[in-house]
């Protein structure tokens, strides 16, 4: 069956009947819906509203990446991460991955390329982040939003997947972008359209 076909298949789709907004923040919003079930009956489903994110992987000449530590306070740990944000309003992927990678790290990249899409907590939540790969790194200034601290340093890709193995690093998207990075970098797995920087 199609991919498309998974996404809008009737006999498993579930409708809403009812939508309550349980809390509107300025990031998040929590919802509660009443759903029919394809057997007709109802159920609630509780759930996060959620922008959107994008996720870079900033690939130097060398084969190194650029990493972040950030303390992630729902967690109450530092977390290795790859640079990433949430989309502002009518802001489009690419724009997003730009202005995150120059704002947290300092870098431009000469080009993006989309790698994909991802859906981290779909059993509550709408998100999804794009991840893109950059490449031709030129150091500037970070420009970190109020209130944002983190560090930056470089690894690579051995380093990164012996810490995702041993459980260093346990931040879904930046597994995944190290999967990525791992199949992109053996050909495994061609790379799609260039975009510029």
């Amino acid at each position: 069956m199609a991919a498309e076909q998974h996404k809008h298949d009737p006999a498993l789709a579930e409708t809403c009947v009812e939508s309550t907004t349980l809390y509107a923040g300025n990031f998040l919003t929590l919802k509660r819906d009443t759903v029919a079930l394809p057997d007709g009956k109802h159920a609630t489903r509780e759930f996060v509203v959620h922008p959107g994110a994008v996720m870079v992987i900033p690939l130097f000449d060398d084969g190194r990446v650029l990493m972040e530590r950030q303390y992630r306070y729902p967690l109450s740990r530092v977390m290795t991460e790859f640079p990433a944000g949430k989309l502002d309003p009518q802001e489009g992927a690419l724009a997003c991955a730009k202005r995150e990678l120059r704002e947290e790290t300092g870098y431009t990249a000469r080009e993006y390329i989309f790698l994909t899409q991802i859906h981290p907590v779909i059993s509550y939540s709408t998100e999804f982040i794009d991840i893109y790969l950059a490449r031709g790194l030129t150091a500037g200034a970070a420009d970190l939003d109020d209130g944002e601290f983190l560090e930056t340093f470089t690894a690579t890709l051995p380093e990164l997947l012996e810490r995702v193995r041993n459980g260093d690093i346990t931040d879904v998207k930046t597994i995944i972008g190290t999967f990525w990075l791992e199949k992109a970098l053996s050909g495994a797995w061609p790379l799609g359209e260039v975009e510029k920087g």
